[in-house]
């Protein structure tokens, strides 16, 4: 035990009232926790895509890097306003179970946390590439070590959400410091061959109109462009996870989608200008971002510098890349909570620990991923593949709805519905697009896998759900029968005595199930128990925890089932008395 509690930490006191304010996040720290995902994506987001323009089309990269910043304002826009109508988080999964219905919020679930779970292979991989960079010969032990960064952030997480990021954050501030010095040294340095890259840029595109036409460079632009769609993961992660965040949530949530919004855009685009001005080249065992900060700060004429800038770059790179996995360790368990309390999954997975963290989703989510690093064998090119796709299925399932909804409202005296279509609409248009490329490119190179993987998680909650609902239609059956018995008479006036033999019956809320176990006591020892006492824990999960006053309706809303269960016992001439504690385990 001891050797547990040091590791995961001393359990926390739930009565402690500033237990809430001591786990939230002020939008800094939550975009470092949830912001990373995005911020990290264009270690190989650009990337992808710029390899994608090949070497005669790279003058394509400065609309690319145009696009890449439009869309990711479009799409963190639309999660603005999600982030305003679903304040209480859950992202996509809640806006498509809301909006358009329980089975489609069930795919965009599935897509949500097989996406997190690459989240995590996805980062670990890309560090480890970027680390390797430096170090190639060490590449061979590449999953080896993935897997002990994965233990090592799940024990982190299992301490709490907060403490994982405090330790991550200077980690986050150094990735922020290199690149951005990486980017302006790129294109400062880079100011007089403005002019020749720009003339070489329009000789490339003068033969590319000539030889494909427009709809051919539009054609490779847009394959480009979905190849890179990896830059776009991770915006989504504020909304899901907007109950870590400190009151007022949906301001704090909205700042912390502005600050992830504008560094990624900056970093992303401007690392893809920076390609094209420096003439980075695909070298053997190298990310383009590693041979782009070796081009950078090579120019400083200092080799001993220029050593340690790169080694900075590189080592923040990857480093952050560990960081982003901390989003999936976030948001994973957090949506996988949200399903349980919908019946999607074993209501275990809402439960909290004794340091009021989602445990089993951290166990599950992190075995999911070790699995995926083993079977590609921690390939990150193969494992962004299968990473992009299911991001877009929630993407558009999320912006179609919101879409709905602002359609539905176009008779009400509100002109905002306008606004709101428009944006939503060209949100969930520009992501199908995104999604129905990827597909006819990624199909055959590994989308499959992603697709298969989604397809049976969403086959086993539809097995789970079927199972609950089973047991929900039984005990309404008992309900119907025994909840609402009719008794005449009055209740007794004896009063409880520890001294008597007692029958302590162990009930949750008020119903058929309970009221048949307390007759049952009596049919099977018939005469020996002379009064009962009703013991229940007002068990707090991720759907309680939210609050003092929450915790403490919970509490209060528990005394009055069980005050129902003596009132009953007394009526039928037992006297009876009831115990109750407000914890986060039924079982202890």
């Amino acid at each position: 035990m001891r050797v547990a509690r040091t590791i995961t930490g001393a359990p926390r006191r739930l009565r402690d009232r500033s237990l809430f304010h001591t786990l939230s996040l002020i939008p800094f720290l939550a975009w470092v926790g949830l912001g990373a995902d995005g911020l990290s994506s264009s270690a190989y987001g650009p990337d992808e895509a710029f390899r994608a323009l090949g070497a005669e089309h790279r003058y394509l990269a400065i609309p690319l890097a145009l696009a890449v910043a439009l869309t990711v304002a479009l799409i963190s826009a639309c999660y603005m306003k999600i982030i305003a109508a679903f304040p209480a988080g859950g992202g996509g999964y809640v806006v498509a179970t809301k909006l358009l219905g329980p089975r489609t919020g069930l795919v965009a679930a599935g897509a949500l946390v097989v996406d997190y779970v690459l989240t995590i292979s996805v980062s670990i991989a890309a560090g480890a590439d970027a680390l390797f960079s430096l170090s190639p010969g060490l590449g061979e032990h590449k999953v080896a070590m993935s897997v002990v960064a994965i233990a090592l952030l799940a024990v982190l997480n299992i301490r709490g959400i907060k403490e994982s990021i405090v330790v991550l954050t200077p980690i986050f501030l150094l990735f922020v410091v290199t690149h951005i010095a990486m980017i302006a040294g790129g294109v400062a340095g880079n100011i007089g061959h403005t002019q020749a890259v720009l003339a070489d840029a329009h000789a490339q595109a003068g033969h590319d109109l000539g030889a494909i036409g427009v709809f051919g460079v539009l054609v490779l632009l847009a394959r480009a462009y979905s190849m890179g769609a990896g830059t776009f993961t991770g915006i989504e992660a504020i909304s899901n996870g907007l109950p870590v965040l400190r009151e007022p949530r949906v301001e704090n949530g909205k700042r912390t989608m502005v600050y992830m919004a504008c560094s990624l855009a900056f970093t992303a685009a401007g690392i893809l200008v920076c390609y094209l001005l420096v003439g980075a080249q695909p070298s053997p065992g190298k990310t383009l971002n590693a041979v782009l900060s070796e081009k950078v700060f090579g120019g400083l004429g200092s080799p001993s510098l220029a050593r340690v800038l790169v080694g900075l770059t590189l080592a923040s790179e990857g480093a952050l890349l560990l960081v982003a996995a901390q989003t999936g360790f976030i948001g994973g368990p957090r949506i996988m909570a949200n399903m349980a309390s919908d019946n999607w999954l074993p209501r275990r997975f809402a439960a909290l620990s004794d340091r009021f963290t989602t445990q089993n989703g951290v166990f599950l989510i992190s075995g999911a991923a070790v699995a995926f690093l083993i079977v590609t064998g921690g390939s990150t090119h193969a494992l962004v593949v299968m990473y992009s796709i299911n991001v877009f299925v929630t993407f558009t399932l999320s912006m179609l709805g919101m879409a709905r909804a602002a359609w539905q409202r176009r008779r009400m005296p509100s002109a905002s519905w306008h606004r709101d279509f428009a944006l939503h609409s060209t949100g969930s248009a520009v992501c199908a697009a995104i999604l129905v490329v990827m597909l006819v490119e990624k199909l055959g190179h590994g989308g499959w896998l992603t697709i298969l993987v989604t397809g049976g998680f969403v086959g086993v909650c539809l097995l789970i759900r079927r199972h609950y609902d089973k047991v929900a239609r039984m005990l309404h059956r008992l309900d119907k029968d025994l909840a609402d018995i009719a008794l005449t008479g009055l209740p007794t006036e004896e009063k409880f005595s520890p001294k008597k033999p007692t029958a302590v019956v162990l009930v949750g809320g008020f119903g058929g199930f309970g009221v048949h176990t307390m007759l049952t006591v009596q049919r099977t020892f018939p005469g020996f128990f002379k009064q009962f006492c009703f013991v229940s824990i007002a068990v707090v999960d991720t759907g309680t925890f939210k609050g003092a006053d929450q915790v403490e309706a919970l509490g209060r809303k528990t005394e009055g089932a069980l005050q129902r269960y003596v009132d009953l016992a007394q009526r039928l001439g037992f006297p009876a008395t009831y115990e109750t504690t407000v914890d986060n385990e039924a079982v202890e």
